[in-house]
């Protein structure tokens, strides 16, 4: 951002505008859960946002999105989204996280939406996966993702004053895990194995009475940059580390500058505290409700946040089935 380009102000709250990005993407992808069509329940949601996008009051340059121009015609990386006044921000989006979860009609879906300053956001580039520890307030500055699993469980259940058979650690249901989820039986903790959908996994681990604690595994590397936004705004913390597939795309990482055993903390991937976040629920899971629907109306069930002043709001919307249809028909009514 240049020295005389206008800065976000502190006073305004851009999450109160985007989580309208992300309800408008959850009530088209709601239309289409349980359906098997994964596709389409992507396709509807990134419609619904995009359109959406376009009167909110900034002017985004999508760092993480739906992929390649050639790939992605809408929400693309280095899109440039909003009306096109100022702030300048980097946007991330991810119009349903967890797409086999709507498709299949299981718990855990939800539409996302992260912003920072220009500039201040993590591209992840060629990195596909990483590898993720991610906690609540009460364990930030206590993990360390280059600790034995052991030692980070009792590390935690010390700062929460509970046992470890009292810790619940959420991990991605993955081949690639067997190892650590023996680990976590080891340690004695508990483990909530999940599908799909590390980010609402994550973020849980950050609100009260979730049910959960510590995330664990290798995930997403975009989803990881969007958790982040979200940690950063609730106080909690995540380490990442690149995860590289083969040589290959290890060499493409470093081509890029970027180090494969660095240790990615906030900071390194949201570098500023002007962040925000927003989520809607598209199938109900332990996060938030999902989307349901009433004769003649649609309530959504939302999470609101913004790094400046740490403050989580909860909303709960009814939208009016007759009066957004009035405003454009794209799919979410």
């Amino acid at each position: 951002m240049g020295m005389n380009e206008p800065r976000l102000s502190p006073e305004r709250n851009l999450a109160l505008e985007l989580v309208r990005t992300t309800e408008a993407a959850a009530m088209a992808g709601a239309r289409l859960m349980g359906r098997g069509d994964k596709i389409g329940a992507d396709q509807a949601a990134v419609d619904a946002m995009r359109h959406v996008l376009d009167g909110v009051e900034m002017n985004g340059t999508v760092i993480i999105g739906e992929g390649e121009k050639d790939e992605a015609p809408m929400l693309y990386n280095g899109e440039v989204v909003g009306n096109g006044e100022p702030p300048h921000c980097d946007i991330a989006v991810d119009p349903v996280d967890g797409t086999t979860l709507t498709a299949e009609g299981r718990a855990g879906a939800i539409a996302v939406i992260a912003a920072s300053e220009a500039g201040s956001m993590y591209n992840p580039g060629s990195a596909v996966y990483m590898e993720k520890i991610a906690v609540g307030p009460t364990g930030a500055g206590i993990v360390d993702i280059r600790l034995p699993v052991q030692r980070n469980i009792t590390a935690l259940a010390k700062a929460k004053r509970v046992e470890v058979s009292d810790i619940t650690a959420i991990v991605l249901d993955r081949p690639r895990h067997a190892d650590l989820i023996a680990e976590i039986r080891d340690a004695g903790a508990r483990i909530r194995l999940i599908s799909d959908g590390d980010v609402a996994g994550a973020i849980a681990c950050a609100m009260p009475n979730s049910g959960v604690d510590i995330l664990f595994g290798v995930g997403g590397t975009p989803e990881g940059v969007i958790t982040a936004a979200a940690l950063k705004c609730m106080g909690g913390d995540l380490q990442g580390r690149l995860w590289p597939r083969d040589d290959d795309e290890r060499a493409a990482m470093v081509a890029e500058g970027k180090d494969p055993d660095q240790i990615l903390g906030l900071d390194d991937l949201i570098a500023t505290e002007n962040c925000f976040f927003a989520a809607t629920g598209i199938t109900t899971g332990d996060l938030m409700k999902g989307v349901s629907y009433t004769p003649g109306g649609i309530t959504t069930h939302s999470i609101v946040m913004r790094g400046t002043s740490g403050t989580v709001r909860i909303i709960e919307a009814q939208h009016q089935s007759e009066k957004l249809r009035k405003i454009k028909p794209i799919g979410y009514t």
